[in-house]
């Protein structure tokens, strides 16, 4: 008996002991539980803000475009080209612009008043090949080439001469004048057969 009321005895202040700590622990463990939800609730609004204003720098930083060939016929968007003086610059204000425009090729001659050359280019020269040297634009970048050359030489008026009836008349005149030649006439000097020659005989199949 007396061996089982030692442990009842000695159990009862485990007990209290146990309370006592258990009360003791109790605040601590509640300011623990606390304290990381309190960490929860300010840490995930701290990396929010850069987050955001990193998306925000992401999507406000210019995207920058490959420049794309100006393919369009419209002698304002033509870009300026740049004239380089040429060696022997022979200070020639007042020319005259033979475009021979074919079903196949386009060629942009550019003379002086005597009839001496002094800027020419070719849909071939200018790097088109095939199908692409009768094209429009084939015949906008032939003139532009070939008034570079001829603005070297001094040329700010001209006088256009166009032959042939090849897709590139009226794009190779707009850009002349695009460049900033002033063109005082344009005449065609298409050669028409007024019953000169006499045509080849019929073609039997």
């Amino acid at each position: 008996m007396s061996e089982e009321k030692k442990p009842k005895a000695a159990k009862a202040p485990k007990t209290e002991a146990a309370e006592v700590t258990a009360e003791t622990q109790a605040p601590v463990a509640t300011a623990e539980v606390a304290a990381p939800a309190a960490a929860t609730e300010a840490a995930p609004k701290a990396p929010k803000a850069p987050k955001a204003k990193a998306k925000k720098e992401a999507a406000a930083a210019p995207v920058v475009e490959a420049p794309k060939e100006n393919f369009s016929l419209d002698p304002n968007a033509i870009e300026p080209v740049k004239i380089i003086k040429a060696k022997g610059s022979k200070n020639v204000h007042n020319g005259i612009a033979n475009i021979l425009a074919t079903f196949n090729n386009t060629i942009v001659t550019i003379t002086d008043l005597n009839g001496s050359v002094i800027g020419w280019s070719s849909a071939g020269k200018v790097g088109f090949k095939g199908s692409r040297k009768s094209t429009a634009y084939a015949a906008q970048m032939v003139a532009q080439d070939a008034c570079r050359q001829a603005m070297g030489h001094g040329l700010k008026e001209v006088e256009v001469r166009v032959k042939g009836p090849g897709a590139g008349r009226e794009s190779a005149v707009r850009a002349l004048q695009a460049i900033g030649l002033d063109i005082t006439i344009i005449r065609d000097v298409t050669p028409v057969p007024h019953n000169g020659c006499r045509p080849p005989k019929q073609r039997r199949v």
